[in-house]
């Protein structure tokens, strides 16, 4: 039995056999042939089950994921056909009597070449098409199984390097009982989708990968952060009993859900959920959500080979609107840039992509697309309480800049006779410290604020929240972030107007004392952070808790901080 340690990131246990969602090595030698008939016919029956495989993911992902995301796999079956691409493979092998890895990879980067190069968006495109396809040709041809999320069908624990925010959003949760990655923290995407997907995960165990083979059985502690690899039969058992236990603390949590969030002392605070999709609602009603404090855009124009069209962005946005039954929605205007990124938009690389081209700053250059997203959501407010927030807002004229757009959208959309909802909020995202420093000025002409501790944090205190080597200056208690919070509460009650938190601080057991006692109005969190935080609130009073901030404000130190608050709610 092996036992790693990592980074407890999303709450739960989970036992299941591994599955390594691990890049293969399709690495090959050029080899000569002497019987081209048979290496032809090995190459054909790669495409064969090439194909079928194909048919069988489209199939699936029509039924699961719809049919924009089935129309990507279409595509990819109608290169395998094509005797454009297959004939000159057959050529080579007979011509220069070499192996079909060879023919196949030689064959496919001239098309991907040519197609590169042309003017057409379209054709680029299909240079995609063309890698992915031969990719799978080539892991037949070599006996390499690829890996595939989506087609999962049997109750596993994903095993990865790292898992992105398209990975995550192929996940189907009835199989994905847990994960584990080699790197990641709390706030890393793949941590954010796991407590989405109510699913137990252990991030930054550095070796994974390396310790684990498809098929070991697998406990993820995501209460301690601990990963066992091939436990013996006793601490299975064991590990059930826990999971049992937490199951049972859930179901007390649970009694919880139709309760309002007030203090011991009746202060009313909203706890609200963070969001990716319109199918995350469901764990946001089941787990007592008083509303939307994040719903992440982004993931709409993730895991396929186009932007959404307005239509399916309304419809989208709508479905949260009517689902959320007139409870408030903080919607986020796209949010790509970082560690988020769209292929099919074909950006510049940059060297430090988190302080480039990213979120606002895209979208004021890429206007259509931003006014696109616009629409949708003007349409969609006549169906709810919609209110929208603009992402990395470093200066007030990009706030005016983005404001003036909405404006522009709204009157074309009530001249063509569309209804808009007479009142929508517009705030932004308080995650660059310059923005925080200036709150008081923000605060005079937007109608919320909601903190990103996320980016903050790492702003702040110069400290990549991905890079395990500074993980330590990643500190959301330290006295400097606290005060930064505290300057956006109190110059945004000073203009009436209210603040929230979305970042991942606003569900942290021991930050939600602090602020609370801070005056935060809204805390957006994991839907399943929810009662658990409810029922701690209901245990405090707000104003021991406002004492509790002010002393932490004065104190030098995170350590400090987290001894004054675990004294505080003893």
């Amino acid at each position: 039995m092996t036992f790693l340690k990592g980074i407890a990131a999303s709450n739960g246990i989970a036992i299941a056999k591994a599955y390594r969602l691990v890049e293969p090595d399709l690495s090959f030698e050029k080899n000569s042939v002497e019987d081209v008939k048979l290496e032809v016919e090995r190459f054909r029956k790669a495409m064969e089950v090439s194909k079928s495989e194909l048919e069988a993911i489209r199939d699936k992902a029509q039924v699961d994921l719809g049919s924009d995301k089935a129309a990507i796999f279409e595509a990819h079956l109608l290169v395998l056909g094509d005797p454009e691409l297959n004939a000159p493979i057959e050529d080579k092998i007979q011509s220069d009597k070499v192996n079909a890895e060879l023919a196949l990879k030689e064959t496919a980067d001239m098309f991907v070449m040519m197609f590169e190069q042309m003017d057409n968006e379209y054709m680029k495109e299909r240079a995609a098409d063309i890698r992915d396809v031969t990719k799978r040709v080539l892991a037949h041809l070599l006996g390499v199984q690829l890996v595939n999320p989506s087609m999962i069908a049997e109750e596993v624990i994903i095993v990865a390097e790292d898992l992105t925010p398209s990975d995550t959003a192929q996940l189907n949760r009835n199989f994905v009982k847990g994960f584990t990655t080699n790197i990641g923290g709390r706030t890393s995407h793949s941590a954010i989708m796991a407590r989405s997907m109510e699913i137990p995960a252990v991030v930054g165990t550095k070796t994974a990968t390396e310790e684990i083979n498809n098929g070991d059985l697998v406990i993820v502690d995501g209460l301690k952060g601990e990963v066992h690899i091939n436990p013996t039969p006793e601490l299975v058992e064991q590990y059930r009993k826990i999971h049992e236990e937490y199951e049972a603390q859930k179901a007390e949590w649970a009694k919880l859900v139709n309760e309002p969030t007030i203090s011991a002392d009746g202060h009313h605070a909203e706890l609200a959920a963070n969001i990716g999709t319109p199918n995350d609602l469901k764990g946001v009603i089941e787990n007592g959500g008083e509303g939307v404090g994040l719903y992440r855009t982004e993931f709409l124009y993730m895991g396929r080979d186009q932007l959404p069209t307005e239509e399916e962005q309304f419809e989208s946005y709508k479905a949260v609107l009517e689902g959320m039954a007139g409870k408030p929605v903080v919607v986020r205007t796209l949010d790509i840039g970082g560690d988020k990124e769209l292929p099919y938009l074909d950006l510049p690389k940059e060297m430090n992509p988190f302080l480039g081209f990213r979120a606002i700053r895209l979208c004021l250059e890429e206007q259509d697309l931003f006014r696109t997203q616009l629409r949708a959501l003007l349409r969609a407010s006549s169906y709810g309480n919609l209110k929208i927030m603009f992402p990395m807002i470093a200066t007030l004229d990009e706030f005016r800049s983005a404001k003036a757009i909405l404006e522009e959208e709204k009157a074309k959309l009530i001249s063509e006779g569309q209804t808009v909802a007479e009142k929508i909020e517009l705030g932004i995202m308080v995650e660059i410290p310059s923005t925080a420093i200036l709150a008081d000025q923000f605060a005079k002409e937007v109608d919320f604020f909601s903190i990103g501790t996320n980016d903050l944090i790492q702003y702040t205190m110069a400290a990549d929240r991905m890079n395990q080597r500074v993980s330590y200056l990643y500190q959301p208690y330290s006295p400097s972030i606290l005060r930064l919070v505290k300057m956006v509460i109190d110059a945004a009650h000073a203009e009436g107007k209210w603040t929230g938190m979305c970042g991942e601080m606003a569900g942290d057991e021991t930050a939600i004392p602090v602020l609370l006692g801070l005056g935060l109005d809204e805390f957006s969190m994991s839907a399943t952070s929810i009662l658990k935080a409810r029922s701690l609130i209901r245990n405090l009073k707000k104003s021991d808790m406002e004492r509790l901030a002010q002393e932490v404000l004065n104190m030098q130190t995170t350590d400090q901080v987290i001894e004054a608050v675990n004294n505080a709610i003893k």
